[in-house]
């Protein structure tokens, strides 16, 4: 017999994924930053190379055919139908253990004409230690799509959030290690990319322990044989389990590309081998920035996003057009204040987490695509809420095409700059076309003139404010004060100072309403704030 759930029991189960989530998002994030202080832009450089193969191997395992596992399973228990839903695990086991393998053989003899592509031979070794996270992607993905297909969402929280732990620790230990013992940064980076194989295990092991726990038979003779429409099964997992991904991985795929062409534009435009390792280093500094700066937007657009699937199911077109003008106000405005909020305290934040200035106005540039990334990752959510998996996926493949290309044009032109022009080009594009797929979906209002009006006074309030503060960190420095000390007051100072300047202004403009701020995680206490900041005549 199947277990059944009550609907608060789901939400719960939800809510912890989102908070695993979020948690993971922000250790993948912060983690940059120590490193780089460690191995430096070159060994960064190295890093970042290869990490977009990692990248793209937990987007598969936690993000795509998981999902798409779970509704399998979950249709067969729907009609309590167990033996069916092991089935499917055995039967997803399989298929995924033949892409698993199929992607580890494709890197591994292939990382030699890769980091030829790449501009830089000696990455062959890097990126055949990263190949071997493609043999955990069976395992993995199967065990958290069964479990979250039964709405128990505990084994695959604690295992996402127990994989980047141990990755992230790895990383961090042995790159120490390595370098104080002046290996080379090439090896130092081979340390660093096997954390992707220990989390991993990591991982893993966490999801045996719960099967072991539960006494699951996950693998038993009852279940250990194809059934007739297995054939159908791995086509719903390629097909959507793909489309899923391809969505989940935007700013990989756009790691990607510059993985693969900005190093080597830069040296056949004439810059010298290490300064353009190094320039690719500062240019992947702003990573960190731009996945920190979309983690807001992300889990409160989370919050909605159901919303939207529960009034599309209940074929409520009124409320599904709510929902999502409501969680692309509030992505609109967050990313918004993320993006021209760290654009404005570039200059010491870059020096507070990677020690120098060095290359401020390209991280800046590339800042902006934070604004566009909230409204792609809102828009998508949208878009498979009301059943539109592949669309997403589409626009982001055309962008990604389009970064590729920009890269080539603007990089001889004008150096690293073009890198950080390219990609925000290409999310201008995305972005574009989501919106007129959408609009024609569903005919979305566009929102009132009081709206942008509100935004942008705060956004400028914001700005005046920061830039008066920045003018006093400037004459300190010439003053001779010590300046990476400095840069950690007035970068903290000045989100302190942003952020305030910002939520005063836009909350006292009203175009939020309570019920709106209401969805809001804590959404009583900025009700309470924005009660107390409102002129005397509105309250």
């Amino acid at each position: 017999m199947s277990k059944k759930y009550s609907s608060n029991q789901f939400l719960k189960g939800a809510m912890v994924l989102t908070v695993a989530a979020l948690v993971t998002k922000i250790l993948s994030a912060v983690y940059r930053v120590p490193f780089q202080n460690i191995v430096g832009d070159i060994g960064f450089y190295i890093y970042q190379q290869v990490y977009p193969f990692y990248g793209i191997a937990i987007a598969l395992s936690t993000y795509g055919f998981p999902v798409i596992i779970s509704k399998l399973v979950a249709e067969k228990l729907e009609n309590e139908d167990e033996e069916g839903a092991k089935n499917i695990v055995v039967t997803s086991f399989l298929f995924l253990c033949l892409v698993g393998l199929s992607w580890f053989l494709l890197v591994y003899f292939g990382a030699g004409v890769i980091a030829d592509w790449m501009g830089d031979p000696l990455l062959k070794p890097l990126i055949q230690v990263i190949s071997l996270s493609f043999l955990l992607l069976a395992p993995l993905s199967v065990m958290r799509g069964y479990y979250q297909g039964k709405e128990d969402m505990m084994p695959t929280a604690v295992s996402q959030v127990m994989e980047q732990t141990i990755r992230v620790t790895t990383i961090l230990v042995f790159s120490t290690i390595l370098v104080s013992q002046g290996y080379s940064l090439y090896l130092t980076g081979n340390g660093a990319l096997f954390g992707s194989i220990t989390g991993g295990i990591g991982g893993l092991l966490v999801l045996l322990f719960f099967v072991s726990a539960r006494k699951e038979k996950l693998f038993s003779r009852k279940t250990l044989r194809l059934p007739g429409d297995y054939l159908h099964i791995w086509s719903r997992l390629l097909k959507n389990g793909t489309a899923i991904c391809v969505s989940a991985m935007l700013l990989v795929l756009l790691q990607f590309v510059d993985s693969l062409n900005v190093y080597s534009l830069l040296t056949s435009s004439g810059m010298e081998a290490e300064s353009a390792k190094t320039w690719k280093g500062i240019y992947d500094r702003g990573q960190p920035f731009v996945q920190l700066g979309t983690v807001v937007a992300t889990s409160i657009s989370l919050t909605i996003v159901p919303l939207v699937t529960s009034a599309y199911l209940k074929q409520k077109d009124d409320l599904v057009r709510e929902y999502s003008q409501l969680s692309l106000k509030i992505s609109i405005t967050i990313g918004f204040a993320a993006t021209l909020g760290l654009i404005n305290i570039m200059v010491p934040t870059n020096t507070m987490l990677f020690e120098n200035a060095l290359g401020s106005q390209v991280i800046a540039v590339f800042c902006v695509s934070i604004f566009f990334s909230c409204l792609i990752l809102t828009f998508a959510g949208i878009f498979q809420g009301i059943g539109k998996i592949y669309y997403p996926a589409f626009c982001i493949l055309m962008g990604i095409i389009l970064k590729y290309i920009g890269n080539a044009y603007l990089i001889p032109i004008m150096g690293i700059m073009g890198a950080s022009i390219a990609t925000v080009g290409s999310l201008i594009v995305i972005t574009g076309m989501m919106i007129g797929k959408l609009r024609r979906l569903f005919p979305i209002r566009f929102f009132p003139f009081s709206f942008y009006k509100t935004l942008l006074f705060s956004g400028g309030s914001m700005t005046i404010g920061l830039q008066v503060f920045l003018r006093i960190y400037d004459t300190l420095l010439d003053k001779g004060m010590p300046e990476r000390e400095l840069s950690v007051l007035f970068s903290l100072g000045g989100v302190c100072i942003g952020g305030t300047l910002f939520l005063i202004v836009f909350l006292r403009g009203n175009v939020l309403s309570r019920e709106e701020i209401g969805y809001l995680p804590f959404g009583s206490k900025w009700v309470w704030l924005m009660e107390k900041v409102q002129p005397m005549n509105k309250k």
